[in-house]
């Protein structure tokens, strides 16, 4: 398991729900892909309105409902780790929006990461 504290670097991709790679969501690419390359995490958070470059509104609101609503991939980890994975976007994210921000991680921790604590199957970890 990644450990992670401190200073990182926080990629989010901003697309629409509809944007897809090879017939799969390209969220989920994303996500994959992240995993693959040993990130610390990711995290897919979907909107319920917000507009981007094509200055189209998308909105969840039940008159005008949409099947391109927002979505935001955060994936956080060391700035090295991020940025190596970067190149990786640019075959796949063809539209949207693609940020760096600095964080700080005051605390990463899985389930059962903590001496005590009780483990997915009732277990204690020591």
């Amino acid at each position: 398991m990644t450990r992670l504290t401190g200073s990182a670097l926080r990629l989010t991709v901003f697309l629409g729900e509809s944007d897809t790679w090879h017939h799969k969501p390209l969220y989920s690419e994303i996500v994959h892909r992240a995993h693959a390359a040993g990130l610390a995490g990711a995290s897919v958070f979907r909107g319920i309105e917000g507009f981007g470059a094509s200055s189209l509104i998308h909105t969840a609101r039940l008159l005008s409902l949409s099947e391109d609503l927002p979505i935001a991939v955060v994936i956080v980890d060391t700035e090295p780790r991020v940025r190596a994975f970067l190149p990786q976007l640019d075959d796949i994210v063809t539209e949207g929006l693609v940020t760096l921000e600095d964080c700080e991680v005051i605390r990463y921790a899985g389930r059962g990461d903590d001496p005590g604590t009780t483990g997915t199957k009732g277990k204690k970890w020591l």
